[in-house]
């Protein structure tokens, strides 16, 4: 146990660069949500990943941009917070990506630190690798990193040389939760978020950024090997809500199908899954509904 590695880890960068796929693919099995739409993670999810003389405690974040409403500086708050009391940070860009200005505020955020940063150069699938010397050059330019590694998250690329770096960089220290344990979120916040995902996943423009989950209840009836779910999906306007319910509730009977399906697999029973769409006008424009609905 003298040689037991551990500590936390910080993914952080721009919204929709893979953060939630890398914590997924790490961890070999999913609790964050992914989606090709930006924006898609809103709370620090945090991630255990136990090894034979190791504990990798990682904390999954929001999308760093220039924020334009409440819920969105929210959102950057709870990014850049997680990033002030870890052993390691490791900064996610997009290969097929130029330097954008949100890179610059947040190299001129991590400047201010004193954390080992790793550079990750995701989505190298999408380039030739060619294309990456000159990326790898002008970042190495902006700031002092302790490595950078290109990867591809989706595929795995990378990954075994990114374990081994952050293995390296993390400090001797104790095994701080039990070794079966992978998240500390519970199980109602996961089931809430895997039904948000199956929503953004089957509605368009700003439906996905207007839309929160709450479970109003969760009951398992052990005797039937069942439990008994029930989530409402809460809106800001009444166009909305008629979207997510789609003619003759066709859309909402999709998503509620979808979504049990994989709240089975992840709860490992059957799951009866009563969906209800409410609107709370304007709820990420308001501080009380935001608190309400867990945005805390």
């Amino acid at each position: 146990m003298n040689d037991f590695r551990s500590g936390f880890i910080s993914i952080i960068g721009q919204p929709n660069v893979g953060k939630s796929t890398l914590l997924n693919r790490i961890l070999g099995t999913k609790i964050t949500i992914t989606s090709d739409k930006p924006q898609t993670t809103r709370n620090r999810i945090l991630g255990i990943k136990n090894l034979e003389n190791a504990q990798l405690i990682f904390l999954d974040t929001p999308g760093i941009y220039q924020p334009k409403s409440l819920f969105g500086k929210y959102m950057v708050e709870v990014a850049l917070a997680t990033c002030k009391d870890v052993d390691l940070i490791l900064l996610m860009v997009e290969a097929d990506h130029s330097i954008a200005e949100e890179a610059h505020y947040v190299l001129e955020f991590l400047s201010k630190l004193a954390f080992p940063v790793i550079l990750l150069i995701n989505k190298t699938d999408r380039v030739k690798k060619e294309s990456l010397l000159p990326l790898i050059d002008a970042y190495s330019q902006l700031c002092r990193f302790s490595q950078i590694i290109p990867i591809s998250a989706l595929s795995g690329d990378g990954i075994d040389q990114l374990m081994g770096e952050i293995l390296t960089l993390l400090p001797k220290g104790p095994q701080y939760f039990p070794e079966d344990m992978i998240t500390d979120q519970p199980e109602r916040f996961i089931v809430s978020e895997m039904i948000r995902e199956t929503v953004v996943g089957n509605t368009y423009q700003e439906i996905p950024y207007a839309v929160a989950v709450s479970i109003d209840e969760f009951k398992e009836k052990a005797d039937r090997n069942l439990i008994v779910i029930r989530a409402i999906i809460h809106v800001e306007r009444p166009s909305q809500k008629g979207i997510i319910i789609g003619k003759k509730g066709s859309t909402l009977k999709k998503i509620g199908s979808n979504a049990r399906k994989k709240i089975e697999d992840f709860l490992g029973a059957k799951v009866y899954l009563d969906c209800w769409v409410n609107v709370e006008r304007n709820w990420s424009k308001d501080r009380t509904a935001l608190k309400k609905l867990g945005y805390r």
